[in-house]
């Protein structure tokens, strides 16, 4: 099964080599059975102003499911929200749809992955200025980030209770919950992809034998890190570029840090869930991975 499973996995890789990077938009990665639930993680301070938090995920490989850390990343340009990626159901098979940058954060299935994406929409800060504000009602920032508020009305407003943690949209156990009007508008726009360092963060989760399910049974050792993994070492700016990676410019430059990984076992969220229900399952597994509240 195992090699049957690593076939499948390596003519998708081949067929997506192929294919041109202006299409990979269009390529769909499909699995017949659901997802793991998602583990229980504390966020680590963001360590840089202007670094957005982006949640950790199943993604799937050779070996199946595993799981890519949370991390905080460069914005690639000022004005820019990461809408995370989410499994969804699909003619009898579970659909991943990859996140993407943007002015607003659009419909990512109403998976609450917490930390300000609490199922719909965002509420972990805003653009003021040219500079990202940080609400921490549900951010953990470093001691040198000053540019913060509180505002838990949001975090209310915008949480889909999802007390047995689900990792999927739509099908057998998974989170109901259709796009608004206004997350299809959203969805819409103009995107940027995943950067290269949201890419090799989650290569080097693919290449750890650790991050698969079936070598960690939901419980991945690290579930967020504060920077992100295998990034190459390069001089330290102000986080991001305010010209190079906007919509509608060309340029390829991303922004530069020093790599500084710091392991966050799981724990307790740091935020309450308290609206709109969700179906109580396992996440389409056998065995429950409850976090409690």
């Amino acid at each position: 099964m195992r090699v049957r499973k690593s076939l499948c996995f390596l003519l998708v890789a081949l067929l997506v080599s192929l294919i041109p990077a202006a299409s990979h938009a269009a390529v769909l990665i499909s699995v017949g059975f659901a997802p793991p639930a998602l583990p229980v993680y504390v966020q680590p301070p963001c360590p840089e102003p202007g670094w957005m938090w982006t949640p950790g995920y199943w993604a799937y490989g050779p070996d199946g499911y595993y799981w890519v850390p949370g991390t905080w990343v460069p914005a690639p340009y000022v004005g820019a929200l990461w809408t995370p990626g989410y499994w969804g159901w699909g003619s009898g098979l579970y659909v991943w749809h990859p996140g993407y940058w943007g002015p607003h954060v659009g419909y990512y299935g109403g998976v609450n992955y917490g930390f300000g994406y609490m199922g719909v929409g965002f509420a972990g800060g805003l653009w003021v200025g040219g500079a990202f504000r940080y609400n921490t009602a549900v951010m953990h920032v470093g001691p040198g980030i000053h540019n913060v508020y509180v505002d838990n009305t949001i975090v209310h407003n915008t949480t889909i209770i999802n007390d047995r943690h689900v990792a999927y949209s739509g099908g057998p156990g998974g989170i109901n919950h259709a796009p608004s009007a206004e997350e299809t508008r959203f969805s819409n726009e103009h995107h940027v992809a995943a950067t290269s360092f949201q890419t090799q963060h989650r290569d080097a989760a693919m290449n750890n034998h650790a991050s698969y399910f079936n070598a960690n049974h939901g419980h991945p050792t690290n579930a967020a890190v504060a920077r992100p993994m295998a990034a190459q070492s390069r001089p330290m700016n102000q986080g991001f570029n305010h010209q190079s990676n906007a919509p509608g410019n060309h340029g390829n430059q991303q922004p530069h840090y020093q790599p500084q990984v710091q392991q966050h076992n799981q724990a307790q969220p740091h935020y309450q869930p308290q609206e709109h229900q969700a179906p109580h399952n396992n996440g389409g597994h056998g065995e429950s991975h409850d976090r409690g509240h």
